[in-house]
């Protein structure tokens, strides 16, 4: 769960927070017996050099940037109610530009303590903004309490901010008035789903039954039925770090991806299934050449295949896609991946760990080697047919 402040705490634009789930911190594999890393892993492929990387966002979205590059400059809410309102009922689009606002006026809100608590040694939460967010989040709820866009953007943010210290007493209560929050935005935007994919996570870390949570997700399945965000958030429930197993996440994701419609995402849910539920030390080659895996990874290029080139969360499939590719010593295929992704890494599996850029870019340096062993170069990338 802290990988999330670690994301956030890289965030000083605005920050993307993807998904809260599960706390995984996986050691990259830099060399292997055979594999020499290239020393210069830009030189003729046009990759973006690390210190470049955008850490905010999975791939690139300008209209936010923008918004949030206004925002810091004025601490006006305006720009961030506007976006959201042009963004309509894009609800893939939506929930993820929902998370980034809220990550921002959560970094936002860190910084104004550490301040505050230097200037006046007061504890970290002082003051009124703990729970609204920083200046531009706590005026917009108070100039505009009926704006969903707002109300959306505040519950998130109160998740964020009960992740910060899951083990300090007050984690229940802020979760519980994230939920209030949830119920409250749903009320503005009857017909949104955003509140509820937000209460997942808040269901989840409230321990809700599994009852109560089928009938949440129903709310959810009935208003975006094939919104691969709501999937993903709904995913940890059932996963074996917290309220299920291995058995019944992947049987959730595997009934979703068969029950898929054409040009959906869902086809790649049992790769997220597959990867939260691997073994954390000894991942040999040979796991990730196993049938289960490879299932997995054929039914995310499929879904990558079908899907629209612009669906807002394929940048998500094929940032996992790389680590799996990598893994399985798969070259030219993970070489395709980076080629579609490089240059933004705010996504799994690289926002689990402690530096985002450095992980990805490590991938990314063992793809290339394993490129050029097979006789490429960077006159031949991108692949044929790219």
């Amino acid at each position: 769960m802290d990988a999330l402040l670690v994301l956030l705490a890289a965030l000083a634009l605005g920050g993307f927070v993807f998904l809260p789930w599960m706390r995984r911190r996986r050691a990259v594999q830099h060399t292997r017996q055979g594999l020499v890393v290239a020393s210069d892993p830009m030189a003729g492929y046009g990759f973006v050099p690390l210190e470049e990387l955008d850490v905010r966002l999975p791939g690139p979205d300008r209209e936010l940037a923008d918004a949030l590059a206004e925002m810091r400059r004025t601490h006006d809410w305006r720009p961030a109610a506007a976006l959201l309102k042009a963004t309509g009922d894009d609800w893939e689009r939506r929930w993820q530009r929902v998370q980034t606002l809220a990550g921002a006026a959560a970094f936002e809100l860190a910084a104004e303590e550490a301040t505050e608590q230097q200037r006046r040694g007061t504890p970290p939460g002082y003051g009124d903004g703990g729970r609204t967010g920083g200046i531009w989040l706590r005026t917009w709820r108070a100039e505009a309490p009926k704006d969903p866009g707002g109300a959306q953007t505040h519950a998130q943010f109160l998740v964020v901010q009960a992740l910060r210290d899951p083990g300090s007493p007050d984690f229940r209560m802020i979760l519980e008035e994230a939920r209030t929050v949830c119920r409250e935005a749903a009320l503005l935007a009857p017909g949104s789903p955003i509140p509820y994919i937000t209460e997942l996570a808040v269901a989840r870390g409230l321990h809700d039954r599994p009852a109560d949570y089928e009938e949440l997700w129903s709310e959810v399945a009935r208003r975006a039925p094939q919104h691969m965000g709501a999937h993903l958030a709904a995913l940890p429930y059932w996963s074996q770090k917290w309220h299920g197993s291995r058995k019944e996440a992947e049987s959730f994701a595997e009934r979703t991806a068969a029950a898929a419609p054409a040009g959906t995402l869902l086809p790649a849910l049992p790769l997220f299934a597959v990867y939260e539920h691997l073994p954390e030390a000894n991942m040999v080659r040979s796991l990730f050449q196993s049938a289960v895996v490879e299932r997995a990874i054929e039914g995310a290029h499929f879904a990558l295949r079908e899907a629209p080139d612009d669906h807002p969360m394929a940048p998500h499939v094929r940032h996992l896609l790389v680590w799996f590719l990598v893994r399985a010593e798969r070259w030219p295929e993970a070489m395709e991946q980076l080629r579609l992704v490089d240059g933004h890494v705010g996504a799994v599996p690289w926002s689990y760990g402690h530096s985002p850029a450095a992980e990805y870019a490590a991938y990314r340096a063992l793809a290339i080697a394993g490129w050029e062993q097979l006789g490429g170069n960077g006159a031949g990338y991108p692949p044929a047919g790219a």
